[in-house]
């Protein structure tokens, strides 16, 4: 059907645009102005009477009545209004608040990926049965598969010591250019036109080399119920790490009990889907179990994620970060993050921890890659 905007007078378009006197609109232009409303309402103005895919209200910024009744024609009401993009953007958006209903209008292709998305997504289908998960299977797959890329983007070249430079006289990869000009100094002369030449009897090529033993890390997350988006993120960041082929990535999730899930760790959607959210918090259990993995303490990393706010008695945690900290192997309290990045915890319990030989830290996934980086050096 033809967009009606194409048949509305000036003074109806300005209506819409202004989000006043909505009574005044002829029929046809009721659904545009809802559109509006959830496009461009937000607090003031047009669309302030309810919030993102909400119903009309009567405040004094102009709400709509009705509203749309139901998400498919909304869905296709912004698309004809401003494009799919916009679309997908409106209703990612009111997923990320908590609109389950929209889910099923998302396309895969077009939507933006965000955490919170995924988040309400890997809620919703928590309960879903396996018919209805498959439809949601594809979104997953996209939002899991950007996300991770992106931060596989961010956090590689900070994971420094994974490729080693070394002399040799048969190419073994890329030249190492400032390398060579240094190591053959003493072959460059002057010619006759006055320029400097090196000859280059000892190049230098980088190549990949193994550690005589490999690193482990052992990610000890808290997937209790406050920590929904610090688990994405966890499990987003370990699954980049396993790929890097000097470390051995472990992944512990823990609440009240404590779920090894190091198989799924190289999918991060595997990953994501395992990780059962929710119940209560028992640090101890999962540093007790991260201990019984070490096998080399001095090449061994646990990194703990959680808001250390701690279930069982504390005396019990503290003696387990100290009994990791005595096997010599090198640890670390990651402070979890909230949806904007605001370090989130127990500051109390964090500072006990530190006095125990656990430092704690408020890192992003990025800080977290250099720490590890810096370590495995």
């Amino acid at each position: 059907a033809p967009a009606p905007t194409r048949t509305l007078a000036p003074a109806d378009r300005w209506r819409l645009v202004l989000g006043r006197s909505a009574e005044r609109l002829p029929s046809g232009a009721a659904r545009l102005a809802t559109a509006l409303d959830v496009r461009f309402g937000a607090g003031r103005g047009e669309g302030s009477g309810g919030g993102l895919l909400g119903h009309g209200g009567s405040g004094a910024g102009g709400g709509r009545e009705p509203s749309f009744p139901g998400v498919r024609e909304l869905s296709e009401e912004l698309a004809a209004l401003f494009g799919p993009g916009v679309r997908e953007e409106v209703l990612a958006a009111a997923a990320g608040t908590g609109r389950q209903d929209v889910l099923a209008e998302l396309d895969p292709a077009a939507a933006t990926p965000s955490v919170e998305l995924l988040r309400t997504i890997l809620q919703y289908a928590g309960g879903l049965p396996e018919a209805r998960l498959a439809a949601l299977r594809p979104l997953v797959r996209r939002l899991v598969d950007e996300l991770t890329r992106q931060l596989a983007t961010l956090l590689r070249p900070a994971l420094t010591g994974t490729t080693t430079a070394r002399p040799t006289r048969r190419p073994g990869g890329r030249l190492e250019l400032p390398r060579t000009l240094h190591a053959n100094l003493a072959t460059s002369r002057r010619t006759a036109d006055g320029t400097v030449q090196v000859i280059p009897e000892k190049p230098v090529f980088r190549s990949r080399s193994r550690r005589s033993a490999d690193w482990r890390l052992i990610l000890v997350t808290d997937v209790s119920g406050s920590m929904e988006a610090s688990t994405i993120w966890s499990a987003l960041t370990a699954s980049v790490l396993a790929g890097v082929p000097t470390l051995s990535t472990h992944f512990l999730a823990f609440s009240t009990e404590v779920v090894d899930l190091t198989g799924h760790v190289r999918d991060p959607l595997s990953l994501l889907l395992e990780v059962s959210v929710g119940g209560g918090t028992h640090i101890a259990a999962g540093l007790r179990h991260a201990r019984g993995l070490i096998e080399v303490p001095s090449r061994t990393l646990v990194v703990v994620i959680s808001d250390f706010e701690e279930g069982a008695p504390l005396a019990g945690l503290l003696a387990e970060v100290r009994a990791l900290v005595n096997t010599g192997c090198h640890v670390l309290g990651c402070a979890s993050l909230d949806d904007a990045g605001r370090p989130r915890y127990s500051t109390g319990v964090a500072g006990q921890l530190v006095a125990a030989g656990m430092p704690v830290a408020a890192l992003s996934p990025l800080e977290l890659a250099r720490w590890i980086g810096e370590k495995t050096a």
